[in-house]
């Protein structure tokens, strides 16, 4: 029995190391925050996101995909449509590292072993978490550090259309909301203020930050053989 257990494991083995297709490539475009501090825009790019993505391509409509972002987030009062934000003047710039796992789906057949160009809308979702400092606001709205940082855990939902084109390369432009789990990346619910002294702004909504911008991955792997998966 542990040898046919062996014998198995090595055939599948053997037939996913055939079967791979792989994406490798660089994300360039911008970032822009929902939350309490801020405009309220939703898609507003502000400042510049760079990242890298990997796709294993299990199937001609389907990849799990990986990614890790870099943004320095910006968050403005000055630049909101609300009187009231303008009137308060609240400003901070927060540096965020993010992960992101997940599937991405087209919407048609994008098989990159074709020999034609391919184009197909795609979405993709998983799950996050972004790595970022810690602020704080004094009643007067001096903004401090509280020295410590956080991972805000979220979900990515991301809309896109991409374009296979020179054999080996796939250029697509995306836009990607994540919804996070936290209220802390714009210093509105500080760690340490158990009395919600310092606590401002809706404390129902969460913070939500967008990536949107271009990627641009080189592809690489046999010929598939795709299985149902």
């Amino acid at each position: 029995m542990r040898y046919l257990t062996t014998v198995f494991f090595l055939i599948v083995t053997i037939q996913l190391s055939q079967s791979q297709t792989h994406e490798i490539g660089v994300f360039l475009g911008g970032s822009n925050f929902i939350g309490d501090v801020g405009a309220t825009n939703y898609i507003a790019p502000n400042q510049l996101a760079v990242g890298g993505i990997y796709k294993w391509n299990r199937s001609a409509r389907h990849s799990f995909r990986f990614s890790l972002m870099y943004s320095d987030l910006e968050m403005n009062d000055l630049k909101s449509d609300d009187p009231r934000r303008q009137e308060r003047g609240y400003k901070i710039n927060n540096d965020i590292v993010e992960a992101s796992v997940g599937l991405e789906f087209t919407f048609f057949d994008f098989n990159l072993h074709d020999e034609k160009n391919k184009v197909t809308p795609y979405l993709y979702s998983g799950i996050s978490v972004a790595y970022h400092d810690n602020y704080f606001f004094t009643p007067g709205g001096e903004l401090r550090s509280e020295d410590t940082s956080s991972f805000a855990y979220g979900i990515p939902m991301v809309f896109g259309v991409k374009a296979k084109f020179m054999d080996n390369f796939v250029l697509a432009a995306e836009i990607g909301a994540r919804y996070t789990f936290s209220d802390e990346i714009d210093g509105s619910a500080p760690d340490f203020d158990n009395d919600s002294n310092l606590a401002f702004g809706n404390k129902n909504n969460n913070d939500w930050y967008v990536f949107t911008g271009l990627t641009l991955t080189y592809t690489f792997g046999r010929k598939p053989c795709y299985c149902v998966f």
